[in-house]
């Protein structure tokens, strides 16, 4: 469904964020974009949505497609038209919009009223919190309930994928596993595609069917979950596997060289 080829970024026409990286989303797939602060993910799924402009970047090099059609260049309302749809890092729900105001707002540049109304209705089977909650002003629900609220109104755009950033970002660990499981349950019941910008790596891989490890702004591993989490780079550094350095072995430890 989306391909990245050779994709360069530059910030402030001096910049280089992205150093020719390339990944694919295949249709109906989750596929998770790991990488430590700084590696370039959230520049990655800005790019693909046409974000750019906002932070005074550009794509300079390579090229982004969906479904064989390139969109690098495109105006990000247009990009959201052909299905796609970005769920911000750090929820940015409308806080003075109710929840239900917020859940339409979602389904602004749909015309099926029938549609809406059934989609609306679904929101709240998939997060019963919400419709709890569906009067109150978004900017009192918890961390949580907003990152739910976050995904309810991408959904509602009836999108073909779904560029996630950092769901588990500030949550507490039940909620993040609430979470993680109602996206894999979107994917597995709407068939809608994810690409998931994410830290925590276990838990990532564990709704993934395929995963990239990004640093610098390239692609340094890519492969299947269980490939990764074999991987014993990953596992020192993404997943903890990796034991504990004893000071003398330091400088060794400083210079060993990773991505094998």
């Amino acid at each position: 469904m989306l391909a990245l080829e050779n994709v360069e970024v530059v910030y402030d026409d001096v910049i280089l964020v992205l150093k020719g990286l390339s990944l694919e989303v295949p249709k109906g797939k989750i596929v998770a974009l790991l990488g430590s602060n700084g590696a370039g993910k959230s520049t990655t799924l800005k790019a693909i949505s046409g974000l750019l402009h906002a932070e005074e970047g550009e794509v300079t090099d390579g090229a982004i497609k969906l479904e064989g059609e390139r969109i690098d260049g495109r105006a990000p309302e247009d990009i959201v038209r052909r299905g796609v749809f970005q769920v911000m890092e750090g929820r940015r729900v409308f806080e003075d919009l109710t929840v239900d105001e917020n859940i339409q707002m979602g389904g602004y540049t749909r015309r099926d009223r029938a549609g809406i109304a059934r989609d609306h209705a679904r929101m709240f089977e998939y997060f019963p919190r919400l419709r709890e909650r569906r009067k109150e002003l978004a900017g009192y629900l918890s961390g949580g309930e907003q990152q739910m609220l976050a995904i309810s109104r991408a959904l509602m755009a009836r999108p073909r994928l779904i560029l996630l950033d950092e769901p588990s970002l500030g949550l507490a660990p039940l909620l993040v596993r609430e979470i993680f499981g109602i996206i894999a349950r979107v994917n597995r019941e709407e068939g809608t595609t994810f690409l998931l910008v994410e830290q925590n790596a276990n838990l990532a891989l564990g709704i993934a069917d395929y995963g990239y490890i990004m640093e610098n702004g390239r692609i340094v591993l890519d492969g299947e979950p269980d490939k990764l989490r074999a991987n014993e780079d990953v596992k020192e550094f993404y997943l903890g596997g990796g034991g504990t350095t004893r000071y003398r072995n330091l400088k060794f430890y400083k210079r060993r060289k990773r991505w094998l």
